[in-house]
């Protein structure tokens, strides 16, 4: 079976890399799908396509939708979703994401460290793993591409 796993959340460190080597290295039948990682690109897409804004919402505002339309329809298209949330920022939209999955029926691994657990407890309660590493995600997707 071939799964669609969609990697939502942190974007300023390599965990995605570290998960798509991990598939690679162990050939699993896996396609990832993954946000626009550039921050200022997705930041700026309201902008560049819309045109300019004054105020910072309105900018804000034109570029979560857009971007939204990428990321709905790759969880829609997924069969598991990974959200990881890092510890420097708060990645709000990495819990809607979360909660956008749920809603969707669609199965969700949370990552993060273990300083987060207690912040994360809600969402941590609507995922069928918690996990704090790549490898460790690597896992849980090879053992259900063995079960399969």
């Amino acid at each position: 079976m071939q799964y669609n796993v969609y990697l939502s959340g942190e974007i300023h460190s390599d965990w995605r890399d570290q998960i798509k080597k991990g598939i690679a290295e162990k050939n699993l039948p896996v396609t990832i799908f993954a946000p626009n990682c550039h921050h200022e690109s997705s930041d700026e897409v309201g902008n560049a396509i819309l045109g300019e804004e004054d105020k910072a919402f309105w900018k804000d505002h034109k570029a979560v939708k857009i971007n939204a339309i990428r990321i709905n329809n790759m969880i829609k298209q997924s069969d598991i979703v990974v959200v990881r949330f890092g510890d420097k920022y708060k990645q709000w939209n990495a819990a809607f994401d979360a909660g956008t999955a749920v809603a969707l029926g669609k199965s969700l691994i949370t990552m993060h460290s273990p300083d987060l657990t207690h912040p994360l407890k809600e969402v941590d309660a609507q995922a069928l793993a918690v996990t704090e590493t790549p490898e460790q995600v690597v896992s849980i997707l090879e053992y259900i591409c063995q079960a399969s």
